[in-house]
């Protein structure tokens, strides 16, 4: 049976979804709408819009989950440490 979370985990919880949503959005649009641009950048003979579809928004996902994961584990530390705190007393 999965452990009830309070409604300030919950809140914490979709407020980082948003953001890191948001930087998801801006990283992608920004990859497509200024490829014109960034082809004009060469990055180790290439352009630098062919390197961001290829390469730089995999990473830059990838950051997008390692934060998630990383503030994920605060955020449940500081809950469950909260929820002790009250059940102790």
């Amino acid at each position: 049976m999965p452990i009830p979370r309070p409604p300030s985990h919950w809140r914490s919880t979709r407020r980082l979804t948003l953001a890191l949503l948001l930087v998801w959005f801006a990283l992608t649009f920004a990859a497509i709408f200024f490829a014109r641009e960034l082809s004009a950048i060469t990055w180790f003979g290439w352009p630098l819009s062919f390197y961001m579809a290829a390469q730089g928004l995999a990473l830059g996902y990838l950051l997008i989950v390692a934060l998630y994961t990383w503030q994920m584990r605060k955020i449940d530390r500081r809950h469950q440490a909260g929820k002790a705190d009250s059940s102790a007393q």
